[in-house]
C-alpha cells in the first residue's frame, strides 16, 4: 500500500515514502496492543456486572454467586500484570475512553455467543481452555465484528485492513503464553531482529528504484497486454517480487513466489493471483536463462522451477 501511495503521489521522496511506510508499521504495531487492551476493556466491563449486581437491594442467588471465569480468566491476569505491554500502552497513551461504546457492544455480544456460554458452563476450567476462549474472542468475535471494523478504520486509516494480520500476530503471542509467564514475559517484537527491519528498507527502496526494469520484464513477459493496461496493483505486486527475488540471494525464489501470489489474492482482483502467477513465471525463467540469478544457501531451495507448485 505504502508503494502505491508513493506511485500515486508525483511530488513524494523516497525518503518520505519509506518514513510514511515505517509509520504505518509502527501503527499496526499500536493496533496489535489495541486488541490486547480490548480484552481487558471487556474483561473489566463483567466485572463491573458483578459489583452491580451485589449491589442490588435484594440480590438473586445467581448475583450472589457470580460466575467469575472470563473474569479471573489467567490470560487476561498475566496481560494486567506484563510489563512490557503496560509500558506500550502507557507511552503511545492507547485507550478505549474515547470509544467505550465498542468494548460494551462487544461485551453483549461476547455474553450472547455460544463459545462463551460454553466457556464459562465447561467443566474443563484450566490455563488452557482459558488461553483458548482469549484466542477465539480476538480472531473470530473480534474479527467478524463490523462495529469495531468500522471504529478502527474511523480512529486510523492505516488500520483500514490490518486487522487479520494483526488477530494472527496477537495469537502467535498468546499461544507462547504458559502458567508460568510472568511479568516479564516478552510479547511479539515490532521486527523480529534489526536484520529484518533493513529487509523491509531495502525491498521497498530497491522497488521503487528499479521500477524501470521491472516493469520491461513485465512488459515482455505478458501476451497482448500493454503495460499501462495491466491494473497498477498487479504491476506493483510484481515488482516487489521480482525485486525481492533479484535483490535478496537467501530467500528462495519458491518463497517469494509463493508469497506473492498470496498478497494478490488479498489486494488485486479474483483473476489477478493467477495472472500474475503467470506472468511471474514466465519472467523467472527469463532471469534464469539470462543468468541473472544470484541465489545462495537457503535461496536455492526451491529455485528450480515454480511448475512444481
Amino acid at each position: 500500500m505504502a508503494l502505491y501511495a508513493f506511485n500515486r503521489r508525483e511530488d513524494e521522496s523516497i525518503a518520505q515514502a519509506e518514513k510514511e511506510l515505517m509509520f504505518s508499521i509502527g501503527k499496526s504495531y499500536d493496533l496489535y496492543h489495541y486488541l490486547l487492551l480490548l480484552v481487558l476493556e471487556l474483561a473489566d466491563i463483567a466485572g463491573e456486572k458483578i459489583d452491580l449486581a451485589l449491589q442490588k437491594r435484594i440480590p438473586s442467588h445467581e448475583d450472589l454467586n457470580p460466575k467469575r471465569r472470563f473474569v479471573d480468566n489467567q490470560i487476561i491476569s498475566q496481560l494486567r500484570k506484563n510489563i512490557e505491554f503496560k509500558t506500550y500502552v502507557s507511552s503511545k497513551k492507547l485507550s478505549w475512553v474515547n470509544h467505550s461504546h465498542i468494548p460494551r457492544l462487544l461485551y453483549n455480544k461476547m455474553i450472547a455467543w455460544e463459545v462463551y456460554e460454553e466457556y464459562m458452563n465447561s467443566e474443563t476450567n484450566n490455563f488452557l481452555s482459558d488461553k483458548k476462549f482469549i484466542i477465539r474472542l480476538i480472531t473470530e468475535l473480534f474479527a467478524d465484528s463490523e462495529d469495531l471494523l468500522l471504529n478502527l478504520e474511523e480512529q486510523s486509516i492505516y488500520w483500514n485492513d490490518d486487522m487479520e494480520y494483526i488477530s494472527s500476530m496477537v495469537e502467535k503471542t498468546l499461544k507462547k503464553f504458559k502458567t508460568d509467564s510472568g511479568e516479564k514475559t516478552p510479547l511479539m517484537p515490532l521486527f523480529k531482529n534489526a536484520e529484518d527491519e533493513e529487509f523491509v528498507k531495502i525491498l521497498f527502496r530497491k522497488a521503487i528504484l528499479h521500477s524501470k526494469q521491472c516493469s520491461e520484464l513485465i512488459d515482455r513477459n505478458t501476451t497482448n497486454w500493454e503495460v499501462d493496461r495491466i491494473a497498477l496493483m498487479d504491476i506493483l505486486v510484481m515488482q516487489l517480487a521480482i525485486t525481492e527475488i533479484l535483490e535478496f540471494p537467501e530467500i528462495p525464489v519458491k518463497v517469494t513466489l509463493n508469497e506473492y501470489i498470496e498478497i494478490a489474492k488479498y489486494y488485486c482482483t479474483s483473476k489477478s493471483s493467477t495472472f500474475v502467477n503467470g506472468i511471474l513465471d514466465n519472467i523467472v525463467k527469463e532471469i534464469r536463462d539470462g543468468g541473472l540469478f544470484n541465489k545462495s544457501g537457503r535461496g536455492l531451495v526451491g529455485e528450480a522451477l515454480t511448475d512444481e507448485r
